[in-house]
């Protein structure tokens, strides 16, 4: 991951001096690097890691981070991980262009170093992620999400880009084509547990959490243990549940009492049980591969995304 970092640093690298500046702003205030960390750790448990793992891993965090520049303008979000935002500290119009000249740097990082193969892989995973957004916002506004469709923008939203991670190692490493399809069947698995856990930290589990509690009902989402408690409900409790989000969604006190019908429901033990059932049909697929030091190393990673506090 060290070697990773000085990589990660070139291919960001500008000559325009406010773009270097910007982007030094972003590798200083970088996050837990799960994504590279999937990308090394696939490459190792398919064969070896090689220069096309440094590819394939800049590749994802470049379009990764420039998915979420232009994230922060489109929510009007002035914070990233504790720090100010892009468009906080730049405004808006330079954080646009600051996302687009890393998706660029991305696409030539790839031709440049003749990867297709991975450009093919990560660019459907941009896509992905991009109709998964479109399908949440558009569920969203008539708050009609089942679990399946809660699963397909999951899917779409956010384990896509992490089974892009696990399937690019792979092939980096030369890995055959069915152990690159296991792979990314193996990062998808994860990608949904790990949204999962994020859904769960909304309701204030574990003694530090990524975000305040009942965010999400806050913004009007419908994540796992709503949907299933809106599912189990009496007609009279979906009618109440379904009025403080659509009226009453920024009222601390309604907000703390759906948060709370939501636990005594069963809402939390239910999206927990499927989080740890994707958890190990994922463990089932790493078990496919010799058994080594980075096959545990990557069932580690597995365990601390659904156990992390944050």
């Amino acid at each position: 991951m060290e070697a990773f970092e000085d990589y990660f640093k070139g291919a960001m690298r500008s000559e325009n001096v406010l773009l270097d500046k910007i982007t030094h702003y972003i590798i200083k205030r970088k996050g837990k690097q799960m994504r590279p960390m999937f990308v090394f750790l696939s490459s190792k448990v398919c064969g070896n890691i090689t220069p096309a793992t440094y590819t394939a891993a800049s590749l994802i965090e470049l379009l990764h981070t420039a998915t979420l520049v232009h994230d922060d303008v489109v929510d009007v979000a002035h914070t990233r991980r504790g720090f100010f935002s892009i468009n906080a500290v730049w405004k808006n119009k330079i954080a646009v262009l600051v996302g687009d000249y890393l998706l660029s740097r991305g696409l030539l990082l790839s031709i440049d170093n003749g990867e297709f193969d991975l450009l093919r892989i990560v660019s459907n995973a941009v896509k992905e992620m991009s109709e998964g957004e479109l399908l949440q916002q558009e569920k969203s506004r008539l708050l009609n999400i089942t679990e399946e469709v809660y699963f397909e923008i999951i899917s779409q939203k956010t384990a896509s880009l992490i089974a892009a991670c696990c399937k690019s190692g792979a092939n980096a490493a030369g890995a055959s084509a069915d152990d690159q399809q296991r792979m990314y069947e193996f990062g998808l698995k994860i990608g949904l547990a790990f949204q999962i856990k994020d859904d769960l930290l909304d309701y204030g589990f574990g003694e530090k959490i990524g975000k305040p509690i009942g965010i999400d009902i806050k913004e009007r989402k419908l994540t796992l243990p709503l949907i299933h408690v809106m599912k189990m409900a009496t007609a009279p409790e979906r009618r109440e549940l379904m009025n403080i989000i659509k009226r009453h969604n920024t009222d601390a006190v309604k907000v703390k009492f759906l948060v709370q019908r939501v636990i005594d429901l069963g809402g939390i033990d239910y999206a927990r049980e499927k989080m740890e059932s994707l958890r190990d049909e994922a463990l089932g697929i790493l078990n496919h591969f010799p058994k080594s030091d980075s096959r545990d190393s990557l069932e580690n990673l597995v365990h601390f995304t659904i156990d992390r506090k944050k």
